[in-house]
């Protein structure tokens, strides 16, 4: 049982006599303290959280519950990511400068901002002040920032211009999605736009209409189930001001929404490039604090045969290197980066190896990635960007680090070949907020589930060998190995999530396989060999879940589930509730071993929702316990593990098949 915390307004401590005399189960008073956590549950006189520690624009939650009671003496405030408190009014993006202002210096400092808005522009603006240098191989040290004059003319930067052709790796074949889930090149989704006022979203995915920009408007209703907020107790263990952080965290780990648009990044860079140019044979070692070692802004820009190292101990990392590449190792923003060949080491927060945000395009090949700390996924893509991967070696190690990662604003990945591998803590195989292909590669998350996809976005596997070992949470309702959802942290449009998968395998190491709550979704599965955990909770879940984590409202946040199955063999239960839709279609000699179990401990007081089943000819359903459908359509066969026929009867009592088995399947509907 978790141990409750009680924070009591003055008003109640007079009235008890002490703070923990009040307290339900045990009590704490935080006097002259401060406490971070995520509200799980608001009242009209304060709300509860579960407390956690916040570093570096990250909220990592515990196991303990605090309840907080506000009073009429409290103050409300919202927070921007790296501090300070966010301001009203919206920032423009800077324009491109012309051609010929793009030349780069030896040694240079120019600033950039961008802002992502719902039309995002992603043209930039650079400032560069040339200085003279004796020495030509002198690294570039570079920040861009909005607004910017156009830079003077400069000496260009060492090493060959490139012919415009690719790297000797092959960039792989395929293109990007077409689907709906597609996200436009350096558009942010309409609802994960950061507004000026930092609101995070509301549960159903948009900002608050009448949330003012100023800050002394905030009040107790601003603040809603998933904000993670800080808690400020007075000397006498009062609620003396809370700070609004941000919107939720995702199902892995990753960082939900804060209160920061483009408009307020800064990048740093050892070398940076807004010109044709070529970087081949060099050991690159960036050490700055939240710096790209490398970042494109214009140009074509090819690295090959290289070695480039990330290392800082005073990097941030948080939501600024996960949304928009602040601290990559190498980063492009605008231009089209080309890596072959090239080995990429990290050990810095927020050091993601090779990330394209934006109008940046990054074509990595052949190469080896490796990242330490934590918001460091291997390859990445974010506010529209493109990025294309072939036969690369990557490993990422730290919490929220996916190997193939995305964030807000998405945009589209291509990979072939290669072999992906996560080993922290809340950092699955691929998370995907974009539209993400990938063939012929081992994807592997040794620390989280295979796969996470969140709102209007898709995954589409071809061949690939797909592992995930998720841990158990009590923050979680249950286990899972493939999660599609909608966490309403903003990160991602609304909509539906896709996942589609044709040969290779998949392995879960914990818990049940497929996990839909809170979201419309669609599975598409065919030729999979899949191995399972030995509990093997669940096939299918589809369902409400308890809002642990700010998912929805509860008892409305189930999911609209479309499953399609192709010659595929499937076993474990199938779960669904009320609250929740579901459209199964079995085909081309498809088999399930299981049953259908409708379990309503999410559903609230319920709903319209329902379950069909459809079997085509060529399909078999083994049933292993008593079922229960809405409407089930067999032109197949279904017999019990024994080879037995299963009764089959309306919820009306009309027997539709009387089966030798000892189960039976409910229907409210059935043809066959």
């Amino acid at each position: 049982m978790r141990k409750r915390l009680t924070a009591l307004m003055m008003t109640a401590a007079l009235a008890c006599g002490s703070l923990i005399a009040c307290g339900s189960d045990s009590t704490t008073a935080y006097a002259s303290e401060t406490i971070y956590g995520e509200v799980t549950a608001v009242s009209d006189t304060g709300f509860t959280i579960t407390v956690g520690t916040y570093e570096n624009n990250e909220l990592t939650l515990g196991e303990e519950i605090a309840d907080i009671t506000v009073s009429d003496s409290t103050t409300y405030s919202m927070a921007m990511a790296g501090g300070g408190e966010a301001t009203s009014g919206d920032g423009e993006a800077p324009t491109k400068p012309d051609d010929a202002a793009t030349e780069e210096s030896t040694d240079e400092t120019t600033e950039e901002t961008t802002e992502e808005t719902t039309e995002e522009t992603t043209d930039e603006e650079t400032t560069e002040d040339t200085e003279d240098s004796s020495d030509d191989t002198a690294m570039t040290e570079a920040t861009v920032e909005a607004g910017a004059e156009a830079p003077a003319d400069g000496e260009a930067p060492s090493g060959d211009k490139p012919d415009g052709e690719a790297p000797s790796g092959d960039k792989p074949e395929g293109e990007a999605p077409s689907g709906d889930g597609e996200a436009a090149e350096g558009e942010a989704p309409a609802d994960s736009e950061a507004s000026a006022d930092g609101e995070a979203p509301s549960g159903d995915g948009e900002a608050p209409a009448d949330m003012g920009d100023a800050q002394t408007e905030l009040t107790l209703s601003d603040i809603e189930v998933g904000t993670q907020v800080a808690v400020t107790f007075d000397a006498d263990g009062n609620v003396e001001s809370v700070e609004i952080l941000g919107g939720t965290q995702s199902a892995m780990g990753q960082p939900g929404g804060n209160m920061t648009s483009a408009a307020d990044i800064t990048y740093s860079a050892l070398y940076e490039y807004n010109a044709d140019e070529t970087v081949e044979g060099e050991s690159i070692a960036s050490t700055g604090t939240d710096e790209n070692a490398i970042l494109v802004t214009d140009g074509e820009v090819t690295v090959k045969d290289s070695t480039i190292t990330r290392t800082s101990d005073d990097s941030t990392g948080g939501d600024n290197s996960s949304f928009y590449g602040v601290g990559a190792t190498l980063l492009t923003t605008g231009g089209t980066l080309t890596v072959d060949n090239v080995t990429i080491d990290s050990d810095a927060a927020g050091g993601a190896g090779v990330y394209a945000y934006g109008d940046g395009v990054a074509y990595v090949s052949n190469s080896t990635i490796t990242t330490q700390q934590n918001t460091s996924g291997g390859i990445h893509v974010a506010g529209g960007g493109t990025l294309y991967a072939n036969d690369n070696t990557v490993e990422t190690n730290g919490e929220s680090s996916a190997a193939i990662r995305s964030d807000r604003g998405g945009g589209t990945m291509v990979v072939d070949g290669g072999t992906y591998t996560s080993n922290g803590t809340g950092s699955p195989a691929v998370y995907c907020t974009a539209d993400i292909t990938i063939s012929n590669a081992t994807l592997t998350a040794t620390g989280a589930e295979a796969v996470c996809i969140e709102g209007l976005n898709s995954l589409t596997l071809t061949d690939c060998d797909l592992t995930g070992n998720i841990p158990t949470s009590e923050q979680n309702d249950c286990d899972w190995n493939i999660i599609l959802y909608q966490s309403m942290s903003g990160d991602s449009e609304v909509g539906n999530s896709t996942f589609s998968m044709t040969g290779g395998s998949i392995t879960a190491k914990n818990g049940g396989m497929f996990y839909t709550t809170n979201t419309e979704s669609t599975f598409v599965l065919e030729n999979v060999d899949i191995t399972y955990a030995d509990e093997n909770d669940f096939f299918l879940k589809v369902t409400g879940n308890a809002n642990q984590r700010g998912w929805g409202t509860s008892g409305e946040n189930g999911a609209q589930c479309t499953f399609t199955a192709i010659n595929q063999e499937m076993e474990g239960d199938i779960i669904w509730d009320t609250i929740s839709t579901l459209d199964m279609e079995m085909t081309d000699g498809s088999v399930l071993t299981g049953a259908f179990i409708d379990d309503e401990s999410a559903a609230g007081n319920g709903g319209d929702g329902y379950a069909n089943l459809t079997i085509d000819s060529s399909s078999k359903w083994i049933v292993t316990g008593d079922s229960v459908l809405t409407s089930l359509t067999n032109n197949g066969t279904i017999v019990d593990e024994d080879g037995n026929t299963v009764s089959i009867v309306g919820t009306d009592g009309t027997v539709y098949v009387e089966g030798t088995s000892s189960y039976t399947i409910t229907v409210s509907e059935y043809a066959d």
